[in-house]
């Protein structure tokens, strides 16, 4: 499947970058919304990955913008390093895209998927840290009950991770194809399913693996200060979780004595039907920005 970045249109229309100043991505992904934030009128960009694999796919993608773009190997968490490295103190211009990219999903050997047998990785940073065969061989049922429930908002957590130990006490579990045989085998059936069963486990244990809600909240309140007035920041998140954070932590600095912000976005922007037409993956696309104040 190529690779489309999603709701450019509302980005764009939301980020401004027609005004010019510096804008930042800090999940550049293949850069394809750094490419149109450059097109727009941007006039410099830092772009933030912490797939590695990603970086050298975004700095090929973005080279015709030369020194107007730089690509940096780092947590979006870690942001605020990035540019006082750099002696930038403010941003006119902030975007995350939460989540795991189309590049990660289709390519071989990372394991995020279940439509192919491969071994489980699950890192977006395969630099470091533990693949989700280690964390799953290591993790004690309650625990990836939990993990399964609260990640994946699985109904039926509990019998997964039951049968899963069951299964890794026989013979390791460390393949997409026999984890996800373990997954289906725990749950019922009942005529006509939309999604493979196997899919909010997944979504969970990759969720786990690359604690992609730690610090969100954190880093949206110290994003925020860092945003020139009149600056804005957009998060596209694509798990009803993800989605609450970012709501609720606009909303509250927004509401606070001395606000920091100003939430653009009642409600959050969804892509077009025709656009889940064209690209079925940003079907469970939401996006929220706010302006500093």
């Amino acid at each position: 499947m190529t690779h489309e970045p999603v709701m450019v249109a509302e980005v764009l229309a939301l980020l401004q970058p027609a005004r010019g100043g510096t804008f930042v991505d800090c999940t550049a992904g293949l850069g394809g919304h750094a490419r149109a934030v450059l097109d727009a009128g941007a006039t410099r960009l830092i772009g933030l990955d912490r797939d590695p694999d990603a970086v050298a796919r975004a700095r090929e993608a973005l080279a015709p913008f030369g020194a107007r773009a730089e690509l940096v190997h780092a947590d979006y968490r870690e942001l605020g390093g990035v540019l006082d490295a750099r002696n930038v103190p403010k941003v006119d211009g902030v975007l995350v895209d939460l989540g795991v990219s189309s590049m990660q999903l289709d390519a071989p050997g990372r394991g995020f998927s279940f439509s192919r047998d491969e071994a489980l990785d699950m890192r977006m940073d395969t630099s470091s840290g533990a693949t989700a065969a280690e964390m799953l061989a290591a993790v004690d049922e309650p625990t990836l009950a939990d993990v399964i429930y609260e990640f994946g908002e699985e109904r039926y957590a509990r019998r997964i991770a039951r049968a899963f130990v069951a299964a890794r006490a026989l013979a390791p579990v460390d393949t997409t194809a026999r984890l996800a045989d373990v997954v289906r085998r725990a749950v019922p059936r009942r005529g006509y399913m939309r999604i493979d069963p196997a899919t909010r486990t997944f979504q969970a244990i990759r969720i786990w693996v690359n604690r992609e809600l730690d610090g969100l909240d954190t880093f949206l309140r110290q994003t925020v200060t860092r945003l020139a007035e009149g600056g804005r920041i957009a998060v596209i998140s694509f798990h009803s979780l993800e989605d609450r954070i970012v709501k609720h932590t606009f909303r509250a600095l927004q509401s606070e004595s001395a606000p920091l912000l100003r939430v653009l976005t009642k409600r959050p922007l969804v892509p077009t039907e025709a656009e889940v037409d064209r690209n079925p993956r940003a079907r469970s696309a939401k996006l929220r920005a706010a302006e500093a104040v």
